[in-house]
């Protein structure tokens, strides 16, 4: 599978999975809504229920309903009609507000019954049960009796259950009217214990009980309500999904038109560059990518390009170098082969002068072979370090001392500044070559009358030596290929007074193994200065340790200043 396939299969996934858990979570939640909902129309029709059972039960009347309905119609939101069983109607809250009465709901009506539930004892003899229900039917008589006198005389009775569920009407008001029971004489009358003497064969008295007492209490309680609350055709409170599933199809639309237009975005640079990685793999160096913009995609397209040039120049630098070791054999073989040619057709004399020079040939195109073994090695990783600690003042001076007797013939000062030891840990047959290259190139471009000075510098965590000399410095043009290899500053300069143009690339790789930089600062008809920094050892050497290579230094004066080495 390709990767816009395999990139829009990922994006389509992970958005029908977002929009899939966003639609659950929306019809969850809207559930959740709809339940509380539910919730709470149950909690206004019990409500509603109870504060109209409240009132027939503490007014024993239906006389001045319309206030509370009016009332729990405002607090509930409901639209509530009451009327009797038998179709009187009692109170409408459309009529209540003034507005047209609208068609009832035709939801199953709610029965109100205002008679009390009696609380008879439990376990006792049926006959006592009988005799406690005969007493709360007659008190029940009276106080809906006075209940509803009081209301009617628009005085507000309270009322309180007794013990047996009955309500002790009271009142703060005075209507001369209305005349209070006598609660303390024994109410009960033939025809009700009769009536209730049925229950006593009953197994379920209470129940029983219960049923005599609403018959005969019937004719004085007020009438059970029928209630019915809203509106025909109204809106149930449910969920509609197909809103939710119309944006999550958006969504997941969204999310793929998306994903189409990101795997557009990001395949055709990579297309792109996977057509011009393939054409630099067959050769064509010069190929690279269109890039625009600064995102991760542009960065890599800027990124291949920095690589396809670096290959590039690899290239053109291997063939340059192939060239230059062409141009550089070329001339000396020849050289030898019509000199042995000579000596074999008996032209030239052997004598130890030509022998001599065919040697010092020889010597030099080996020394050549060496260096570029050399380069070749360090710049693979495979040339071998022996590090130790090692003092840079000895090394300093010890180059000194090898190319003292050159300066003297040259006229030229070598100077010395090391006031203090420079430990680092490396290998000391390597640095030596190192400096020996740096002292040997300054000398070669310094006249006589000039100075060469090797300074050792401390620098907090870092050595610096610098090898600075008088000559007639490097143009700035030039200064980016002084370590490149067969590089000379003078192009017109031969084998006899230079060297092979490798020692400075050697030397910035030997460096930088030892994790350290070579720079050359310079200007023209002033002198050059080559600086080497490295890594300082973290700790002096100790006697066990020793002070690496010092061979050849035996007699060498370790100075604290400046020495000057003019012989």
């Amino acid at each position: 599978m390709s990767l816009r396939l395999r990139v829009l299969a990922l994006l389509m996934l992970i958005a029908l999975t977002a929009t899939a858990a966003t639609a659950w979570l929306t019809l969850r939640q809207a559930n959740l809504q709809v339940q509380e909902t539910v919730t709470a129309g149950r909690q206004e029709v019990s409500r509603i229920t109870g504060d109209l059972r409240t009132y027939g039960f503490t007014h024993g009347t239906w006389d001045g309903l319309a206030p509370t309905v009016r009332r729990l119609a405002k607090d509930t939101g409901q639209r509530i009609q009451v009327a009797t069983g038998t179709g009187v109607l009692l109170a409408d809250s459309d009529t209540l507000d003034g507005r047209t009465p609208r068609p009832v709901s035709n939801q199953p009506s709610l029965l109100v019954d205002p008679r009390p539930v009696l609380r008879l004892p439990e376990g006792g003899p049926p006959r006592l049960g009988i005799k406690q229900t005969a007493i709360a039917v007659s008190r029940y008589r009276a106080a809906v009796s006075y209940a509803a006198c009081l209301t009617r005389a628009g005085t507000e009775p309270t009322a309180r259950p007794n013990d047996m569920g009955i309500p002790d009407i009271a009142t703060d008001g005075r209507a001369t009217h209305c005349a209070e029971p006598d609660w303390e004489r024994d109410p009960r009358t033939p025809d009700d214990l009769k009536a209730l003497s049925t229950c006593e064969a009953d197994p379920r008295i209470t129940a029983c009980l219960q049923r005599v007492f609403n018959e005969r209490v019937a004719s004085a309680a007020p009438p059970r309500l029928e209630v019915r609350l809203g509106v025909l055709d109204e809106s149930p409170p449910t969920l509609a999904a197909a809103p939710t599933v119309a944006v999550a199809a958006g969504v997941a639309l969204a999310a793929v038109l998306g994903a189409l237009l990101l795997s557009r975005a990001v395949l055709r640079p990579v297309r792109a560059m996977t057509l011009a990685a393939g054409e630099l793999g067959e050769g064509d160096l010069g190929r690279r990518v269109p890039v625009s913009g600064r995102d991760e995609i542009a960065r890599l397209g800027r990124a291949f390009n920095r690589m396809a040039a670096s290959i590039q120049a690899a290239e053109e630098r291997q063939r340059r170098l192939t060239g230059d070791i062409a141009h550089e054999l070329r001339t000396p073989l020849a050289n030898l082969r019509g000199y042995l040619e000579a000596l074999r057709d008996g032209i030239v004399e052997p004598t130890p002068e030509l022998l001599d020079s065919l040697h010092e040939e020889a010597l030099l195109q080996q020394r050549i072979v060496d260096d570029l073994q050399d380069l070749a090695l360090a710049e693979a990783g495979a040339l071998t370090y022996h590090r130790t600690h090692v003092d840079l003042r000895d090394l300093l001076q010890a180059a000194a001392t090898a190319h003292r007797a050159r300066a003297d013939t040259a006229g030229v000062a070598l100077r010395l500044e090391t006031p203090r030891p420079g430990y680092v840990v490396a290998d000391a047959d390597r640095l030596r070559q190192v400096f020996g290259n740096l002292v040997g190139n300054a000398l070669r471009a310094t006249a006589p009358g000039g100075a060469v000075t090797l300074a050792l510098i401390g620098h907090g965590d870092l050595m610096l030596v610098q090898v600075r000399d008088t000559g007639k410095g490097i143009p700035a043009e030039s200064l980016p290929h002084v370590f490149d290899r067969f590089w000379r500053a003078d192009a017109d300069r031969g084998r006899a007074t230079g060297g092979s143009g490798l020692g400075l690339s050697i030397a910035r790789q030997i460096v930088a193994d030892h994790r350290g930089t070579i720079e050359v600062e310079s200007a023209v008809g002033v002198g050059t200065s080559f600086t080497v920094v490295l890594p300082a050892a973290r700790s002096a050497p100790t006697e066990a340790e020793g002070f690496g290579d010092s061979d050849g230094l035996d007699g060498l004066s370790r100075g604290t200043g400046a020495t000057d080495f003019t012989g």
